[in-house]
């Protein structure tokens, strides 16, 4: 199995990726081969500071970086040899099976979309993010990608989403439900109507709506919705738990008799860091591509990438892509009869 990594787009420097390659590669013996990509005199001088004298790693090299300034399409056409389009084109010539970047996230679907195209049957990408619930975990998808969708597309995402889960999460028969404003049939929108309509046609395990009150509490496994909602819900439960965690550090060391509270309850509180901890699950895959691409966050650190290199050699390994490919075709085919939805009455507008 062979890896092309991009540490150029992280807000840490190649070199804190580099010790997460580092750490990848001896949790991964299924790796054969791995390209850190970037300029190459940087990467070589990094490699012998941190002691990475693995055989297994090749210095694939691309003299740019795109930038979070950079507008990604525009971006990729005048530097077109910075390292995410030069990791991606690894995989479209057959020298990787997989893409890892911390880079600029529309760079990345960007690159990967005009270079890699889509799976057969499926239009358009999309981000696929695990988050923790009280029980586990559960699949938000779109988380960015995609801030316009049509029922089609929310339809795709319910399905690759719904292997995504049952792959990698281990859940039997996921609960699919549409994120919504509240779980009774005429709340949302047009879309979210004729998409639950849709879904409930195919052989997928729906729920209808799920509310973000469901989300964290269990009572979901794939939330879908478009991009626009997935990256608004994935920030603002990113802010929430660094708020809270935050609260708990000021709260609990307010006092002498708080710290010692603190103190004798350190073994439960690490417990609930440990299962908050974003980097256990890696990165978020962006499904529906013709390849394995995973981006993880900007500010990510080794143990991250870590993760994610074993994210990806587990994707690769379920060959979920094919198994991708199979449920988006059988929920087309079973939710193509359209459906007619009532629109929501004056009095359920109100009340969303």
């Amino acid at each position: 199995m062979r890896l092309a990594v991009d540490v150029m787009g992280g807000d840490h420097g190649p070199e804190e990726l580099l010790q997460g390659v580092k750490l990848g590669l001896a949790d991964q013996a299924d790796i054969s081969r791995l390209y850190v990509v970037g300029s190459e005199p940087v990467l070589r001088s990094s490699l012998n500071r941190i002691g990475l004298t693995d055989p297994r790693v090749r210095i694939h090299p691309a003299s740019e970086v795109l930038t979070m300034e950079d507008k990604p399409v525009l971006g990729l056409r005048r530097k077109k040899d910075c390292s995410i389009l030069r990791a991606v084109e690894l995989v479209k010539a057959g020298e990787a099976d997989a893409v890892i970047s911390s880079g600029n996230t529309g760079g990345i679907m960007a690159a990967a979309t005009i270079r890699l195209r889509t799976l057969e049957g499926i239009e358009r990408p999309a981000i696929a993010c695990i988050l923790p619930s009280l029980n586990g975990a559960f699949v938000l998808i779109d988380g960015g990608a995609n801030p316009d969708c049509t029922v089609e597309n929310l339809l795709q995402f319910a399905a690759m989403g719904s292997v995504y889960s049952e792959a990698m999460l281990r859940v039997k028969q996921p609960r699919v439900g549409v994120l919504s404003n509240g779980s009774e049939d005429a709340k949302g929108t047009e879309l979210t109507r004729a998409t639950v309509a849709r879904l409930r046609q195919t052989r997928l395990h729906v729920k209808g709506y799920c509310e973000g009150y469901d989300l964290f509490l269990d009572g979901v496994d794939v939330a879908v919705c478009d991009g626009f909602v997935g990256n608004i819900v994935l920030k603002a439960s990113e802010s929430l738990g660094k708020c809270v965690g935050a609260m708990l550090r000021s709260e609990l060391t307010a006092t002498p008799i708080r710290k010692v509270g603190a103190l004798l309850a350190k073994r439960g509180l690490d417990a609930i860091k440990r299962r908050m901890n974003p980097e256990l699950y890696g990165g978020a895959p962006l499904l529906g591509i013709n390849g394995c691409v995973i981006k993880i966050h900007g500010s990510a650190k080794r143990t991250t990438l870590q993760y994610a290199m074993r994210q990806s050699v587990e994707f690769i390994r379920l060959q979920l892509n094919a198994t991708m490919v199979a449920e988006v075709s059988a929920a087309m085919r079973a939710a193509s009869d359209p459906v007619r939805i009532s629109p929501a009455t004056p009095a359920s507008r109100a009340s969303a």
